[in-house]
């Protein structure tokens, strides 16, 4: 069973006992995390496609650890200028690890219900 996942505005296929590098979540390491916005389902050859995303379906993960991704070099030239930039970037990451994936039965969000007020009427 597999799910194709969107955290952090990537999508990603995980797996179950599967660890994942994702971009930095908030949470503290060991504390566990769902996410809700599941595109796709595969279970067994049954595909689950979501319209935009698969209702009650979620992933659980762990928070394993965070840390920071290997440097990036940008460089930058513009030749017979004499211009030259070179910057570094070092992305902060999260690793998880995919616990369950579950197809139904995933906690709803709670709704918040909206009053809507009539328009004030002025006198004539």
């Amino acid at each position: 069973m597999y799910a194709i996942v969107e955290i952090g505005g990537k999508q990603i296929k995980v797996e179950k006992d599967q660890k994942v590098y994702v971009n930095r979540l908030d949470g503290k390491e060991g504390s566990k995390v769902t996410f809700d916005n599941i595109l796709l389902l595969d279970n067994a050859g049954k595909i689950v496609l979501g319209n935009p995303s698969v209702k009650g379906a979620a992933v659980e993960a762990k928070i394993l650890k965070h840390l920071k991704d290997d440097k990036v070099i940008v460089f930058k030239k513009k030749r017979r200028k004499g211009y030259k930039v070179k910057n570094g970037h070092r992305q902060f990451l999260t690793e998880i690890m995919v616990e369950k994936i579950l197809e139904k039965g995933a906690k709803a969000k709670s709704e918040t219900k909206t009053e809507v007020k009539e328009p004030m009427q002025l006198p004539k």
